[in-house]
């Protein structure tokens, strides 16, 4: 009689196992098929929404970056703008608002500013750079009150699938490719190891955590070591001055520990400048920013006066390259040769008047890019669709970019050359994991 209710209980245990294992794939299936009706639901919705504006009517575009402090690149470009089209409250085509410096703190502030866009009777777009929390709520509000302004959310900071339904066009730097690219040129400048310094709070973004997986994972392939790093959150508690001091008082000490091969590398914009001095003087290996530009820490950290160079990338560029060489980075410290937040910003403004004119489609990746060229003379950008990576769809109006590595002392580096394996693009991650571990590794710093 027992061991007959051990049969028994042994066949319902493996028949609620495969029933579990066909419910898990229905699940699975009908998460896959809903992932791709929204997609194609999304991607119809901004293909159909626009009309090219009347001939010679008018039309504003409002752009929202963060201050100078938080985001230098972006707000220039949109100074730049007004420059190039005039200011909306004069007369001209652009208007322009900063949100705080600690947005996290001030969203119903960051989401009023964004929303006041929409007061405008002949606004038609509105640019955020960098997309900062708050966006996609402020997106959605102006689509209630306004659905004929197009809405493009550049260097996201929210749910990805958030701000692919709440904008009609997404703009990310390619962290997927680059993830590779990264670590690769790394390896070509010299280093032994990567070092990967962040927080929690860039690791609960998508892209940004997907980026230090497949950092990691290249480190594996590429036979480097993999070192993860915390440092404190600039728009935390102490601030800018704080996080700023923290990289200053470690950067030799991390040098000391892992050697001078290490290349190391930042997510946060105020981390870059005490990171690249420290980096110089201890002479280990720096490859790009997080938001590549020759002016994100490096006219800092190397006392550079740019000051009448504004939009001159060539030319600061060149200034950067020789005070970099004087302090000894030669062939060691990178970036691109043209700056991410201001070609997307200044870029996208662009792309938005063709668009507003008829003569371009707001989702074609290549005219989006062809645009941004004309102002970016020598620079070699790579365009792609980010893919969903549950369902395997490709979202037309989220599109990925990428630029060759510019290394000081030797030029460009020929990344756009480099194919990356495709198993770097569909690897599977632990999103939540790897938030975890910083988290984690945050307690014991503190």
């Amino acid at each position: 009689m027992v061991a007959t209710l051990k049969k028994l209980l042994a066949y319902v245990t493996v028949l609620c196992a495969l029933l579990l294992c066909v419910g898990c794939q229905r699940v699975d299936d009908s998460v896959k098929t809903k992932g791709k009706e929204a997609s194609t639901e999304v991607n119809d919705k901004v293909k159909a929404k626009f009309k090219a504006l009347k001939k010679g009517e008018k039309f504003h575009i409002g752009i929202v970056t963060g201050t100078v402090s938080q985001g230098e690149d972006e707000f220039r470009a949109a100074e730049k703008a007004i420059e190039l089209y005039g200011d909306a409250n004069k007369g001209g085509m652009i208007k322009h608002d900063t949100y705080p410096d600690k947005y996290e703190a001030e969203q119903e502030t960051t989401i009023s500013k964004i929303v006041a866009m929409a007061d405008d009777p002949l606004m038609k777009a509105v640019i955020v750079n960098q997309s900062v929390p708050g966006t996609v709520a402020a997106f959605n509000q102006i689509r209630e009150k306004r659905p004929d302004i197009i809405l493009v959310n550049v260097m996201g900071q929210e749910d990805t699938m958030m701000v692919e339904n709440a904008a009609d066009l997404a703009i990310d730097a390619d962290n997927v490719s680059r993830g590779y690219r990264i670590v690769k040129a790394a390896k070509e400048m010299g280093a032994k190891k990567f070092a990967h310094i962040t927080f929690p709070r860039h690791m609960s973004i998508e892209l940004l955590a997907l980026r230090r997986a497949i950092m990691e994972e290249a480190c594996k392939d590429l036979g480097m070591e993999f070192i993860s790093l915390n440092a404190p959150d600039p728009i935390g508690d102490i601030g800018v001055p704080g996080a700023q001091q923290y990289i200053a008082e470690n950067v030799q000490s991390w040098i000391d520990k892992y050697g001078k091969d290490t290349a190391f590398y930042c997510t946060n914009d105020a981390h870059t400048e005490p990171l690249l001095r420290g980096v110089a003087a201890g002479g280990a290996i720096f490859v790009e920013q997080d938001l590549p530009s020759p002016i994100m820490g490096y006219p800092k950290a190397f006392s550079v006066n740019i000051k009448n160079m504004s939009g001159d990338w060539k030319a600061i560029n060149a200034a950067v390259e020789k005070a970099v060489i004087a302090k000894g980075g030669a062939k060691r410290m990178g970036t691109w040769a043209y700056s991410l937040g201001y070609s997307t910003t200044l870029g996208s403004v662009d792309h938005l008047i063709e668009v507003l004119n008829g003569r371009s489609e707001l989702l074609n990746k290549d005219q989006l890019i062809q645009t941004i060229g004309k102002r970016t003379e020598g620079s070699n950008w790579m365009a792609s669709n980010y893919m969903d990576r549950s369902t395997g769809d490709v979202r037309e109006n989220h599109v990925l970019l990428a630029q060759d590595t510019y290394v000081y002392g030797k030029g460009f580096l020929g990344m756009d050359k480099v194919k990356v394996p495709k198993k770097y693009l569909n690897l599977n991650v632990d999103l939540e994991a790897i938030k975890a571990s910083q988290e984690k590794a945050e307690g014991k710093a503190k």
